[in-house]
């Protein structure tokens, strides 16, 4: 999207381009974050297991 910028929630570190998260609905969100992890599987995953994440999508390693 021309002129977005991704955010990552403060709460769920969910990685969002709009003003609240589509997974936890906050609008605590930052555009200081750094590293990136994208979930594919959830249910598979170990990182995701390891890091509590139970839907799909990127979400940033530290905010």
């Amino acid at each position: 999207m021309p002129g977005s910028k991704e955010k990552a929630c403060m709460n769920c570190r969910r990685i969002t381009t709009g003003n609240e998260c589509d997974n936890c609905g906050s609008t605590n969100l930052t555009t200081n974050y750094s590293g990136l992890i994208i979930i594919i599987d959830p249910e598979k995953s170990e990182i995701a297991r390891e890091l509590g994440l139970k839907k799909p999508g990127a979400y940033a390693t530290k905010t």
